[in-house]
Order: structure tokens, then sequence, then C-alpha cells
């Protein structure tokens, strides 16, 4: 046990962080944040942790625990939400989400005292709003992101309704959810510790499926049936905000109902905007010619892609009108909703389809790629991953594009993953 109490314990959790896809900058902000949430046994132990999910004996082996004190400690990280516990047939499976999201943001979904969640969000604040390395590696790397905006359906004609698949659709995950949820909004919580809380609604963003079955069971979430599931998504649509999940097609895993001024994802998509560090809906607003500049869709953008420019009107020059941003539009629909006096806006759906990956394996993958650490998937926790794990992950590859599949050649330096692909193209 002499390599679980060292202490270097949080420094070699920072390194097990980074070696998934959405990691966390090394910073010392960050040291404070791991500080409050783990013991320095806890980091220690952690870290030797890997990537996929794994059992109490796995993780036993690897910290040459016995059994029963290997579930002990699994269990109480479990129960502070810094591991999700999966329920399966005849075992149940851990997992390390990432700081993002995943246990920055539980550890904020409900109130409680065993942490200083004031200073927890002041700490959040300055590491995530204020310094710029974590959120842009969060947000901006790579194509491929955490999430994604689900569109506001009300504003949805019956005639583009058609090609709004079922995956785009927030109610249909709320509907088809294995298990739903229902926390505080992580971002809200954090600002109202600092003073700066909007006045949206806190109890209001929601986990699904295995993810929220961990949470419901340890008091970060509360169940809620498919009926109240979508009087919160419309008292989320009550509110203008913006959903934002997890940028998967199936068993979406989170939707937060997000506003412009405390939410995460919003500024980062108001700061990198061009860099489309949250994927977009398949739609766009346009703005028709009875636009009268009222500056209402102006007002309501999460993301300030609306503005009011000179209608160019001689017989009024000082008419307004509103213009579309389209490289930092989200597609959410919102400014849709809100132009009620002369119903000027309408919305359209882009001339190229927005891809999502289609599970979480897709989309990690992709992300690996894209940010240079796919090795760390495949030989997890440094060394081979089992035979089935490996085909699981290269399959998913040998379904990317040309492109992709080059970059995770080069990547892996794989004479194996080489002949596939090539194998493949034949």
């Amino acid at each position: 046990m002499a390599h679980a109490s060292s202490k270097s314990g949080y420094a070699e959790l920072v390194k097990r962080l980074n070696r998934f896809p959405q990691g966390a900058p090394p910073s010392d902000l960050l040291n404070k944040i791991l500080g409050l949430l783990f013991s320095e046994r806890e980091a220690a132990l952690v870290a030797l942790l890997p990537i996929k999910p794994f059992t109490a004996e796995t993780a036993a082996r690897a910290w040459k625990m016995s059994l029963v004190e290997t579930r002990k400690v699994l269990d109480g990280l479990s129960s502070r939400a810094i591991l999700l516990d999966i329920a399966g047939r005849r075992r149940t499976y851990y997992v390390l989400p990432p700081p993002m999201a995943g246990f920055f943001e539980f550890s904020m979904m409900r109130t409680r005292g065993d942490v200083d969640q004031k200073l927890l969000a002041e700490l959040y604040y300055q590491y995530i709003t204020v310094e710029e390395d974590f959120i842009k590696a969060l947000f901006v790397r790579g194509e491929t992101q955490l999430g994604r905006t689900f569109v506001h359906e009300p504003v949805v004609t019956n005639e583009d309704a058609l090609h709004v698949m079922d995956y785009e659709r927030a109610s249909e995950v709320i509907r088809t959810a294995s298990h739903r949820g229902v926390g505080m909004c992580y971002c809200r919580h954090k600002m109202d510790h600092l003073g700066k809380a909007c006045s949206a609604p806190m109890d209001i963003c929601l986990t699904f499926n295995t993810t929220a079955a961990s949470l419901i069971r340890h008091g970060y979430a509360r169940s809620v049936d498919v009926a109240e599931g979508m009087d919160l998504l419309r008292q989320a649509y009550d509110q203008n905000l913006v959903q934002f999940g997890e940028n998967v097609r199936k068993r979406v895993s989170f939707i937060c109902n997000c506003c412009g001024c405390c939410c995460e994802a919003m500024i980062a998509a108001r700061r990198f905007g061009i860099l489309r560090p949250v994927h977009t809906t398949n739609f766009e607003p346009e703005v028709l010619e009875t636009c009268s500049g009222c500056g209402d869709c102006v007002a309501v953008c999460p993301v300030e892609a609306m503005s009011l420019v000179s209608a160019n009107d001689p017989a009024h020059p000082k008419r307004k009108k509103a213009k579309l941003d389209a490289s930092v539009c989200l597609g959410c629909g919102i400014c849709v909703r809100t132009c009620l006096k002369t119903k000027s806006l309408r919305l359209r759906r882009r001339a190229g389809r927005v891809i999502t990956p289609l599970n979480s394996t897709h989309k990690a993958v992709l992300m690996a790629i894209e940010r240079g650490n796919l090795q760390n998937l495949i030989f997890d926790n440094q060394a081979l991953a089992s035979h089935r794990a490996m085909a699981a992950v290269l399959g998913v590859i040998l379904k990317l594009p040309p492109l992709k599949q080059a970059l995770a050649g080069r990547q892996l330096k794989s004479r194996y993953l080489d002949a596939l692909i090539e194998k493949l193209k034949l």
C-alpha cells in the first residue's frame, strides 16, 4: 500500500484524469479542487483505476487490497458521486467520470455539509471561467465536442418536424430513458455562492439512464417519471433556457437547461463561438422582411448570435432589423419563440446536416483521435485491454471516414490496425 499513501497522489490523479479525452489541465487551482473532493489516499487509489467500467475485483487487483476493503472504498467514493456505480445483471460496475460533465458537476448537484461548497464554487469559477486552459481544453480542442444543442420543439413547424430525428428531441430522451433524475443546476448553484446567479429555476437539470440511476441512489438527483420530466422541460421552455445535452444519439446521460449568464457551455459558446465549442442543431433562424427591429431576439439569445443593424429603409432611416451571425448560432430556436410581435423569425434547415456520434464509445473514440490520446482507450491503465474491449474500440475506428482512420493509425503506430484498415478498403 506504499503506492497509495505517496505524497504524489494528487499529481498521479491529474495524470489519470488527462488520459481521458475530457481532461483537466494541471493547475494550482485544480490541486485545490481535488484536495477538497479527495483525500490524499483516495487520490492515489483513483489514479490507478482504468478508464473503462471496472469491477471491484479489478480495483482490488490494482490496489493490492482485499475485496472487502476495496468495495468499502468504492462504495464510499460512489456515495459522494466521485465514482458512478452501475448495477449490472450479475455484478456492479464502477466508472470514474471525467471532471466535466462529471464529478465537478455532481459535487454541486445538491447542498451538502461534507464539502465547503462556497470555496469549491469560488475555485471552480476561477479555474473554469476566469482561467481559460480548462474551458479551451474542454470545448475547443478537436471537432467532436462534449455536448450538443437540442432544438426548441414548440417552434418547429409541422413541415420541419418531419426532418427532426427522435434523438434531436429532448422530449424523446425523457420518454425513452430507463431512469430519469432531476438535480440542482451546477452552474447556477456555483454562481449563487458567488452572488451572481440569475432567477432561472435551480432544480431543473436532468440526468438519464445509468448515470441517473447512480445519482438517484446516492441522493444527488431525485427520480422523476416521464410526466414530471416533460413538465420540467416545459418549464425550461417557458424560461427560455437552452437544452444542452450529451453529444450522442443513444442513451444520452444528461440534458442541462442552460441560461446564457451562468452556464459554462453558453459562456464558452460566446467566447469561442466561431470554433463551435457546442454542436448546433440542424436548424438556424431566418429573419423575414417583416422584422420591426424590436430587439427581443437580441435580448434573449444566450450566445449573442443576434444583433440589430440598419434596415436600409430610405423612408425610415432609423429603422432597424435583426441580423443573424450564423457562425456562432446554436440553432436552439429560442429567438423564434420570443418573436411574438411580428412573427418575423422562423427556423430553416442548415445546408449541411450535423452528425452526432452514435453512443458514448463512439464519441470517446472520435474525441481521443482528434485530441491525440486514442492509445489511452486501447491500452487502458498502461496495459493492453482485453481482446473483447479492443475489438469494440477498433470496430468503432473502422467505421470512421478514411481521414480519421489515418489519424488513428498514425497515433497508434499499429501494424495490426493498419492491416485492418487496408483490408476494409478492399
